[in-house]
């Protein structure tokens, strides 16, 4: 089946910047990997969506765009505009030419709840600002069908699996393990794959030595590595009955929040909350039909060394190995993207996006707006 040529964009929950990919694919098996580029919000972007996050709280329907949202959409749809020409430019001649964009927007507001989620981003406006076809507000069709609107990553986390090594798929079943701001995992095995929300990943984290420390994230964990783990507040954060519920679900930046720290000092917060996201993925386990043999550690998350370490310890005592998308020869900062490419690509062919299994969906469906140039 002849492959497309997708560009994949993604800026997540951590809010750093995006994450632009190419690469080539059938929707299905088949996944070629092209050039990849980080371009990060510079601080006044950043403060901007951090006011949108308090700004979205008011929104009943997906449509709305009260205060600034409206012009904080115009603007992060420019910037992604500007990344893709950015990757463009740098990228081999044979790469230049996308035949879809995959558009994933900023999310301010996730309430699958009351089956509302917003992610900042004008598909019509992306379209005709790089002359590409747009595929955009890829959650909404799975949340009109009974379904929480993410993870939608899944079913590119299938292509990926079929891709590994020998040795590595024959240490099935394989979990994904994605730690943005909200950390998630795919489980795939036998059927379809089985996916939800763990916790909180790096935004507490961030949040915390932002706070405490006036600095927006704690590099390679070195704020970490000068403090322990105070058991007691592990426990109040994994006492939350999210933890108790079996999937699919997901969460909101905002459901999980610096309360249940106490007062801390500085590092002993950053590992404590480094634990916190590392024993909730571990958790996790207990919610999926059997116990993984084998982790893939993807995401901002798994260059905090102390994240992985307990990921590793944990892992360890149900004799599973963890190891990060690298070692299995995977671009760790740009499954995402690369994700919402492939969507693209499987939205415009009619394939299913998100599964019963993944989100609680209805059933298999497909999703997405597509948005031509003028």
């Amino acid at each position: 089946m002849a492959l497309i040529t997708a560009l994949g964009l993604m800026s997540g929950t951590s809010m750093d910047g995006i994450d632009a990919a190419i690469i080539r694919t059938d929707g299905e098996g088949g996944v070629e990997f092209g050039p990849t580029k980080f371009i990060a919000y510079p601080a006044d972007v950043r403060r901007a969506i951090e006011r949108g996050l308090e700004t979205a709280k008011a929104i009943v329907k997906r449509e709305e765009r009260p205060g600034d949202l409206g012009a904080l959409e115009t603007l992060l749809t420019d910037r992604h505009a500007s990344a893709v020409q950015m990757l463009l430019d740098e990228a081999p001649e044979e790469w230049r030419r996308p035949d879809v964009i995959g558009f994933h927007g900023q999310t301010v507001l996730h309430r699958p709840h009351v089956g509302v989620t917003v992610q900042l981003g004008d598909g019509a406006r992306l379209a005709n600002a790089t002359n590409v076809p747009v595929v955009y507000d890829m959650r909404a069709n799975d949340m009109r069908e009974g379904g929480q609107g993410a993870p939608l990553v899944p079913a590119y986390h299938v292509a990926l699996a079929r891709s590994l090594s020998a040795a590595y798929r024959s240490m099935t079943p394989v979990v994904f393990v994605n730690i943005g701001g909200i950390s998630n995992i795919t489980y795939v095995g036998d059927g379809d794959p089985v996916a939800f929300d763990t916790g909180p990943g790096n935004a507490l984290i961030d949040q915390w030595v932002a706070r405490e420390g006036g600095v927006p994230f704690d590099a390679d964990g070195a704020i970490a590595s000068e403090g322990s783990v105070v058991r007691a507040v592990v426990t109040r954060y994994l006492d939350n009955p999210f933890f108790q519920k079996d999937g699919p679900k997901s969460l909101d930046r905002n459901d999980f929040t610096l309360a249940e720290i106490g007062a801390l000092e500085l590092a002993d917060g950053a590992r404590t909350l480094a634990a916190v996201s590392a024993e909730a993925i571990l958790k996790s386990a207990e919610h999926l039909p059997s116990q993984p043999r084998l982790w893939i550690v993807c995401g901002g998350g798994r260059k905090n060394p102390h994240i992985l370490a307990d990921l590793r310890l944990g892992a360890e005592r149900s004799d599973a190995s963890v190891i990060v998308a690298e070692d299995a020869h995977l671009r760790g900062d740009f499954i995402e993207a690369e994700a919402w490419a492939y969507l693209a690509v499987r939205s415009m062919k009619g394939l299913p996006l998100t599964y019963p299994t993944t989100t609680g969906c209805r059933r298999a469906v497909s999703g997405g707006m597509l948005a031509r140039p003028r």
